[in-house]
């Protein structure tokens, strides 16, 4: 299907789901984007619909098919989880350029689907792992790329909420670890390289609902890297403090430290004590790195430069993920090997998890 773009060379973009971070999207292409032009939004819900639309000046619909007309060049999908498969799969049929919130399906065959639909299309496709995008991470892998912390010894990363996400959501959106993990296991292959191993200790601590469904609020992930570094990855659903994104890499020369849970850099000293504000959410911390990605998917659209985070990696992710979600049901470490085809990084599970791979 033929797409029309904009007289000015801007990329006509509408945007599927209009949740927290559909709505965040939205509002960054209406004018925070270079050469993105928002022309739809669409959300089963009419009302939010049409709020969405008539506050930023655009089309509202309720209807996908709406996505796949003429004025219309890509689409960002913040759709529910489950839905996600069939609308990358729509959108490469319809010739639609794709930017899909992680993860890309809730198996490894939906998300491989969906792959080849767009391999067969060539449309272009960019994943939601926003933590690429953010400045310090940019900043610390290009450290770690140039090798001046030395040989990486070691990788450490806390990802915590301050609220959990609700239950209906965590129904629905997979594993713990397909949720909230793999944005540190994509992390961690960003900044560090391939893993080969990865062991698990969860609990649910915070609502017995956790445990009913089978998952966890709370988890420790040690990781074994191909270059025999190691890494610790914390995550939580709740952390009454505050929202928390911090990493650490530490090498043979030097190391390198992610803070930037501040909102700002004011301390308060009195009393012989100090106190410093917090983000709340992970909206507040990677405002800038939401953008960024747009910025960076609508670049490649335009073909100046090549997609971000592709579909391949956010397969290796999830397969990471899955490879978590063993290790915590079996309590034993679950060796991985991967393979390298023109260019993609395919991630495969041992068949027995009982003996560790240590490199």
């Amino acid at each position: 299907m033929s797409t029309t773009r904009s007289r000015d060379g801007r990329v006509r973009i509408a945007v599927a789901g209009l949740g927290r971070i559909g709505a965040l999207h939205a509002e960054n292409l209406a004018g925070r984007v270079p050469h993105a032009e928002l022309v739809r939004v669409i959300d089963v819900d009419e009302d939010k619909a049409r709020a969405m639309g008539e506050r930023l000046g655009v089309a509202w619909s309720t209807d996908t098919d709406t996505l796949w007309t003429d004025d219309v060049e890509a689409v960002v999908v913040a759709s529910p989880t489950p839905t996600h498969p069939d609308m990358v799969r729509a959108c490469a049929v319809a010739g639609k350029a794709v930017f899909c919130e992680k993860p890309l399906g809730l198996t490894e065959q939906a998300t491989l689907d969906a792959l080849e639909a767009v391999d067969r299309h060539s449309v272009a496709l960019q994943v939601g792992m926003h933590r690429r995008f953010d400045p310090d991470t940019r900043r610390a892998q290009g450290l770690t790329a140039r090798g001046e912390l030395g040989e990486v010894y070691s990788f450490r990363t806390s990802l915590r909420d301050m609220l959990p996400q609700p239950m209906p959501y965590i129904r629905q959106s997979g594993s713990f670890f397909v949720d909230v993990t793999i944005h540190d296991l994509d992390l961690a292959r960003f900044l560090v390289g391939e893993i080969v191993e990865v062991s698990v200790f969860g609990a649910s601590v915070s609502d017995p609902e956790y445990a009913a469904l089978g998952t966890v609020d709370h988890a420790a992930i040690v990781v074994r890297f191909a270059n025999g570094a190691l890494g610790l990855i914390d995550n939580s659903r709740i952390a009454g403090y505050g929202y928390e994104a911090s990493t650490e890499v530490v090498g043979s020369t030097a190391a390198v430290r992610i803070g930037g849970s501040q909102r700002t850099n004011v301390e308060v000293l009195s009393e012989a004590a100090s106190r410093t504000d917090h983000v709340t959410d992970f909206l507040e911390r990677f405002s800038e790195a939401y953008r960024a990605e747009l910025e960076a998917f609508v670049e490649s659209v335009r073909g100046s430069q090549p997609v971000g985070v592709t579909g391949w990696d956010a397969l290796a992710a999830f397969t990471l993920a899955q490879a978590c979600d063993r290790a915590f049901t079996t309590g034993r470490p679950v060796p991985l090997t991967h393979e390298v085809v023109d260019g993609r990084v395919r991630y495969l599970l041992a068949e027995d998890a009982a003996e560790p791979q240590h490199a």
